[in-house]
């Protein structure tokens, strides 16, 4: 054990002794009380102004502006848009006391909400007029604020996980696309499903119309027969939207079942699916065995036709 092991224990034994002594001092006096270690003084509080300026002006450093960038300036005007933005919150606030019996009319000078709008609004115009003060100034001692074009800065990451980090990126980007796509496949679903029901309702309407109009021009409630024009009408609009739509689905394919159409048959099954006698084509040879008519009888049985 060193010498200084031993000083610094006598030390904390000293200062134990120490502690324990005014501890015994203090519960002789009475000051100690159950749940209290010492009874707790009042200190008077000492606002000394002369030191504190003295303790200021010690700590303070002596640099140039530039170093500091304080700034002590008035308020910036109001721009059109936030006395707009003012006047727009001012009538809305009057308007909920106006319009809630319940709550206490307050004048807009002092409602406390209405006060904070336009403490954060001075707030925002003291900051404008500091930038705008602070940038001439910084122009006038020859510092440049905007960084130039060819300026280049080498970058804390490699570009390795620069790419890492564009691919997660676009990754990120094709999946919102894509569930942004499914989501409108969705939609027009749900709508095509809602139009065709819509449709299919008013049909039955007009259909149930017509039949209730010819019953009652069978029993001579009604003198004509206009509303069949009107049926008419509508059912030549009907097939003239069904011909477009056989038309279309000739043109680009009607879906129909899919699954299943590669299985196997009986037919294919025992092998028999190749014994068919292939089918002519428009433009092609005779089929063998068979005899092509002479032109004399082919002109004859074309003018039968």
């Amino acid at each position: 054990m060193t010498e200084l092991d031993i000083q610094g224990s006598e030390s904390e034994y000293t200062s134990e002794d120490e502690s324990e002594e005014e501890l015994q001092e203090a519960f002789a006096r009475g000051d100690l009380k159950p749940g209290l270690n010492i009874e707790y003084q009042k200190r008077e509080k000492v606002n000394n102004i002369s030191g504190l300026l003295a303790k200021a002006d010690e700590i303070k450093l002596d640099l140039p502006w530039v170093e500091r960038m304080d700034m002590i300036n008035d308020l910036a005007p109001l721009a059109p848009e936030m006395a707009i933005a003012l006047e727009k919150h001012e009538q809305k606030r009057a308007n909920l006391f106006k319009g809630n019996a319940k709550i206490p009319y307050v004048r807009p000078e002092e409602d406390p909400v209405l006060n904070d709008f336009k403490r954060e609004m001075l707030f925002h115009r003291q900051a404008q007029a500091a930038v705008i003060e602070g940038i001439r100034r910084l122009h006038e001692l020859g510092i440049k604020t905007k960084r130039p074009d060819d300026y280049f800065a080498e970058m804390a990451k490699s570009d390795e996980h620069m790419q890492k980090v564009r691919a997660n990126l676009m990754a990120k980007q094709e999946g919102q696309a894509k569930s942004e796509r499914i989501r409108q496949i969705r939609e027009q679903r749900k709508m095509g499903k809602i139009l065709a029901k819509q449709t299919k309702v008013q049909r039955e309407m007009e259909k149930k119309d017509m039949l209730d109009k010819l019953k009652k021009f069978r029993k001579g409630k009604l003198k004509n027969l206009d509303f069949l024009e009107d049926a008419k009408a509508l059912e030549a609009k009907t097939k003239k939207t069904a011909e477009k739509r056989k038309q279309r689905d000739k043109k680009f394919g009607f879906g129909g079942k899919k699954k299943g159409m590669k299985r196997n048959t009986k037919a294919s099954a025992a092998g028999l699916e190749n014994t068919k006698v292939p089918r002519r084509r428009v433009g092609s040879k005779a089929a063998p065995g068979s005899k092509r008519l002479g032109k004399s009888r082919r002109m004859k049985n074309k003018s039968k036709k």
